[in-house]
C-alpha cells in the first residue's frame, strides 16, 4: 500500500535512514513536503514533494506527485529567487508597476508583421 509521499509499505530501510527532517505543510487540497536527506557520502539535500489526491480511471484513488531536487551548493541562490518571487506576487504594486511598463513600448523592440510568423500546430509537437 502507498502513503501520501509514495512509499511503498515494506520499502527498503536504506531510504528510510537516509531522511534526516521533514516538515509538511497541509494547503487546501495540496499537502506539501520538505524532506532533508543524506546521501551515501553523508552530504545533505532537500526534496520539496507536492502531493494531490486524485481519483484514477477504475475510481481508485492515488496520489499525484511532483518533486524537485535541491542540492546544498543551490540553497542560497534558490531561497533568494524564491524570496523574491513571493515577494512579487504578494505585491500588488510591484504587479501595477510591470503593466505600466509594459505599456510603454521600448525604442529597441521592432514590430513583426503577422504574416511572418509561422502556424504552428501543437499536434506536431506530440502533446494529446
Amino acid at each position: 500500500m502507498e502513503d501520501e509521499k509514495g512509499r511503498i509499505e515494506g520499502q527498503n530501510e536504506r531510504n528510510d535512514k537516509e531522511e534526516v527532517f521533514t516538515k509538511v505543510v497541509r494547503a487546501g487540497k495540496r499537502t506539501y513536503f520538505f524532506d532533508v536527506k543524506s546521501t551515501r557520502h553523508e552530504d545533505l539535500y532537500l526534496t520539496i514533494t507536492e502531493s494531490k489526491k486524485r481519483l484514477g480511471k477504475e475510481g481508485k484513488m492515488f496520489y499525484e506527485k511532483h518533486k524537485i531536487f535541491l542540492y546544498k551548493e543551490d540553497f542560497e541562490k534558490f531561497t533568494e529567487g524564491l524570496r523574491e518571487a513571493v515577494e512579487f506576487a504578494g505585491n500588488g504594486e510591484a504587479i501595477r508597476s510591470l503593466t505600466d511598463s509594459v505599456s510603454e513600448p521600448d525604442e529597441a523592440v521592432t514590430e513583426v508583421p503577422a504574416a511572418e510568423f509561422s502556424d504552428v500546430d501543437f499536434d506536431e509537437l506530440g502533446t494529446k
